[in-house]
């Protein structure tokens, strides 16, 4: 299916790089990746999403993706609509249904393409990334929502849609690095356009600047155009700057990710033939974190300290759980406090700061936290983060913090710009005041990278009993597969994709959202209440069926329906969405022992119809029972684990009856009454049931279609049952006997005919 295609991509990919011409400086190499082909699958919520994961290198100057859908032949088959999410770091996070998510969630940025048929087969769909990102790229598809129908396993045939991504990275090799301070002479001309550096930022960088020096061409002015950083998003921060107002011009990044590369671009127009001649320089302003310590940390280093005697900050001894803020120098532009990354379970972590829970924020320099999320495990659950200004003490009172969490690097002028932005991010903002002493945020599929808080004070003007107040702020943060475990009405699940583990919320009882917390549709408890009876009490139409066994002396049979009301009961009470349920035993031994019952119910049914010996009939029955039983464990919901016994009962009916009648020369049951009050009632209802069953049947009419199916069946049944035998009388003890002469009467009786 894609091997034309894919020939084709990666000759345009190594013949025609983008924008880039080949030279003699110049080298480019190309990677495939490929992923196996999944099934799409209707959208309902989020485990109805095929999730896949690529790795981009580093240098990656062009990424080409190859998205390639097919679908099955047949009517069943629409011109559906494929849509496809991108994301850097983490999964996408996305809402087709319009559903609202739970309070104080902020959801990421992905964006998207769509995917059509259009009367044919397949569908491809090519998408090019020029200046990538490297690290794990996410990929998501689905189809749109879900009907809702439930659909029969091996009876009603859906369509089949398979979609598989490949990806052609082009990358540069040996691409230059630029060195702090030491400008170096760089000609672009007709061969080398665009040029590509990339440059190291250390951890604790506060402010990067890059400039372009001594632009000088064959024209007038500086036709060049600078450009930092990587793409990850389409509204992504883009630093770029075009050069042609002077010779010399540049970039400041505040707050540049810590501890990356960061890739510079400098191109001039197509248009120019003539060579352009320029230098890049660049320089750091790297910070000194300012020292934290406390009684906790202070008492460990004594233990290794020579006169083993306690540590003494500013001539006073540290008490316990007291925080100690050492002097700091002049080059310190943070108060950075550790913090202890406990892995409670998968996609699960706990952060909790070493020194206390109470964090000191001053005015001077932002107190910052790290929480390092940088683990691939990391990005497939809910982060939640809160702060909570402590008003115990007195120096809390009167205080406005600002904090705000970024990932990559922390904000370091709260107090100067009040906006929690970054070089390439937006943070989220938090602002803890009299009036409202704590925020809190929920991240859906945090990025994988260190994350900082950031907190300070705010002072206005020259407020001098501000800028020497201390408040503090307590910092709860935690990774969870799911917030709050889906709530009452969710349930929290884990979910593979080609060994990527991540979780999801599955909602029931009507709730929905990314949390199971949006009730526009939800179920009250009342309405909950009311399904549970109609699919419970609904099977007490089984009691007038187990009457007309018991009056017409069949035992076994009324055994039976006993049976699967009973368990039919419990196993609804049971499988209730909501809060109205009731369990007696394990739900899958209820589910099987409902399912078991159901087809042994109809099995004998139709074997007692068929008026056969009573060894024939209960070797049958017996014989029935064990294989539905085997069938049921195979594949309990498979079609044939009803249809096979009905369809070889129904043959067994059909060769006694026309046994009977070819003896007797009559149509058999003979009795007209017979067929126009029972058997075509009967059969009417039995049909009708099916046909409700089969097509009527959806996820929210459920409630009302499955109980008329309680009714329907369980009426049709005592309906559809024979008369007893004209020798029996009823209720006559002597019948009801086993064993003894009333075997031995019965047989000479037959022998005496016979004779």
């Amino acid at each position: 299916m894609e091997t034309p295609a894919l020939l084709l991509l990666i000759a345009l990919g190594v013949l025609c790089p983008p924008s880039v011409s080949s030279a003699q400086d110049l080298s480019y190499v190309s990677e495939m990746f490929s992923q196996t082909p999944q099934r799409l699958s209707f959208y309902s919520w989020y485990g109805n999403v095929r999730i896949f994961q690529f790795q981009v290198p580093a240098d990656a100057v062009l990424l080409r993706w190859l998205l390639q859908a097919s679908r099955g032949k047949g009517n069943g088959c629409e011109d559906v609509e494929i849509t496809v999410h991108f994301r850097y770091g983490a999964p996408p996070v996305i809402n087709p249904l319009g559903y609202s998510f739970a309070p104080n969630t902020s959801v990421p940025f992905s964006f998207n393409q769509t995917m059509k048929f259009r009367n044919s087969m397949q569908s491809n769909l090519y998408l090019n990334i020029s200046n990538p990102t490297p690290g794990d790229w996410f990929v998501a598809a689905h189809l749109p929502k879900d009907t809702e129908k439930i659909e029969i396993q091996g009876l009603t045939k859906s369509c089949t849609y398979i979609f598989q991504p490949e990806l052609f990275v082009l990358r540069e090799v040996n691409v230059p690095i630029l060195q702090e301070d030491a400008p170096t002479l760089q000609v672009l001309d007709s061969i080398k356009n665009p040029a590509r550096y990339k440059l190291f930022v250390p951890e604790y960088t506060q402010e990067l600047r890059l400039q372009l020096l001594r632009c000088t061409s064959n024209g007038t002015g500086c036709p060049l155009k600078v450009t930092v950083g990587s793409f990850t998003q389409p509204d992504s921060p883009s630093h770029e700057v075009n050069c042609s107002d002077g010779s010399d011009c540049g970039i400041v990044l505040q707050s540049p990710p810590w501890e990356k590369w960061l890739t510079v671009i400098v191109e001039k127009p197509q248009s120019l033939n003539s060579s352009v001649s320029f230098q890049l320089a660049y320089n750091l302003s790297v910070c000194k974190p300012g020292s934290v310590a406390s009684r906790t940390f202070l008492s460990f280093l004594n233990l290794f300290s020579p006169n083993n005697s306690a540590l003494v900050t500013d001539g006073q001894q540290t008490t316990p759980s007291t925080t100690v803020l050492l002097n700091e120098g002049p080059t310190s532009c943070l108060r950075k406090y550790p913090v202890i990354r406990e892995d409670l379970d998968v996609v699960s972590v706990r952060f909790h700061p070493v020194t206390s829970p109470s964090v000191p924020v001053v005015s001077q320099l932002p107190s910052v936290v790290l929480l390092d999320l940088n683990s691939e495990t990391d990005n497939g659950g809910m982060l939640v983060v809160n702060l909570q200004l402590n008003k115990t003490g007195v120096s809390s009172m009167n205080s406005t913090v600002v904090a705000c969490l970024s990932p990559a690097a922390p904000v370091l002028n709260l107090n100067v710009t009040q906006k929690c932005t970054t070089a390439f991010s937006q943070g989220f903002t938090f602002n803890l005041s009299d009036g409202a002493t704590s925020g809190t945020h929920n991240i859906p599929y945090p990025v994988t990278d260190r994350w900082y808080i950031s907190m300070q004070i705010l002072c206005p003007g020259d407020d001098s009993t501000c800028q020497q107040q201390i408040s503090r702020v307590i910092v709860s943060a935690y990774l969870s597969p799911c917030l709050n475990d889906c709530g009452k009405y969710g349930e929290c699940r884990l979910l593979r994709r080609n060994g990527y583990l991540y979780a999801a919320c599955s909602c029931k009882a009507g709730w929905a959202g990314w949390s199971c917390t949006d009730d526009q549709n939800a179920l009250s408890v009342a309405q909950q209440l009311i399904a549970t009876l109609l699919l419970t009490l609904s099977n007490l139409m089984f009691v007038p069926t187990i009457v007309v066994a018991i009056y017409h002396l069949y035992f076994v049979e009324a055994a039976v329906y006993a049976y699967t009301m009973f368990f039919s009961t419990f196993y609804h009470a049971c499988d209730q969405p909501g809060v109205t349920v009731m369990c007696i035993m394990d739900y899958d031994t209820l589910q099987f022992c409902d399912f078991f019952g159901s087809v042994v119910a109809i099995w004998v049914t139709i074997l007692c119809m068929a008026r056969l010996k009573k060894i024939f009939k209960y070797v049958l029955f017996m014989l029935g029972a064990l294989v539905i039983a085997m069938s049921m464990q195979l594949d309990r919901r498979g079609i044939w684990n009803m249809l096979g016994p009905c369809l070889f009962a129904l043959i067994v009916l059909v060769i006694a009856w026309t046994t009977r009648g070819v003896k007797r020369r009559h149509c058999y049951p003979p009795s007209w009454q017979r067929w126009v009050f029972f058997l075509i009632p009967g059969i009417a209802l039995a049909l009708t049931a099916i046909s409700v069953y089969v097509f009527a049947e959806t996820n929210a009419n459920y409630y009302y279609t499955h109980s008329l199916w309680h009714i329907m069946v369980a009426a049709s049944v005592a309906f559809l049952l024979p008369p007893r035998e004209r020798n029996k009388k009823a209720w006559q003890w002597s019948q009801l006997l086993d064993c003894d002469y009333k075997i031995c009467k019965e047989d000479r009786e037959e022998l005496y005919v016979v004779t």
